[in-house]
């Protein structure tokens, strides 16, 4: 079956555009994105004080701060992202013996959901938890990067089963 610009919202006469959000209503929206770093019981032993040290300083720390910088240059990475006013942003790093789960919660009012933003975020933080640790161990793997939730706009609200 052949496909037809019809069938992409990011399609216009046969070429990419950005969707036109100009008419929509503004309200809240959010999203809930999350990664999975495994890092092995031999790097999350030096788990303390709420952090992983690494040769690069404070892992978790520097992680939340890349995947926040991230979350507000999300319109800069993705070429058809509006910018967006990220109202709130926030980060929960849930450590256990092989590994971290991360969650970046995003929120904005506008005409477009921030599930991009989220995404990106979360997928940053666990860039950068690898970048950090890599000396240590060439085998990290980040895994199961997801959309966890997402919440207002036209489409109905989404609730991943398994988070």
């Amino acid at each position: 079956m052949a496909m037809n610009d019809n069938d992409f919202t990011h399609v216009r006469d046969g070429l990419p555009a950005m969707v036109d959000v100009s008419n929509k209503a503004s309200n809240k929206r959010t999203a809930i994105a999350g990664a999975r770093v495994e890092l092995g019981a031999d790097i999350m032993a030096r788990f303390e004080n709420r952090d992983l040290q690494g040769p690069k300083g404070p892992v978790l720390q520097t992680a939340i701060i890349a995947g926040t910088m991230a979350v507000k240059k999300t319109s800069d990475l993705i070429p058809f992202c509006h910018p967006l006013p990220v109202e709130h942003c926030h980060f929960v790093i849930t450590p256990d013996e092989t590994g971290i789960l991360i969650r970046c919660e995003v929120a904005t009012t506008g005409k477009t959901g921030v599930e991009m933003e989220a995404m990106t975020g979360a997928s940053v933080a666990a860039l950068t938890v690898y970048d950090m640790c890599k000396a240590m161990n060439k085998g990290i793997r980040i895994e199961n990067l997801r959309l966890v939730s997402k919440t207002g706009g036209k489409s109905a609200d989404y609730h991943a089963s398994s988070a």
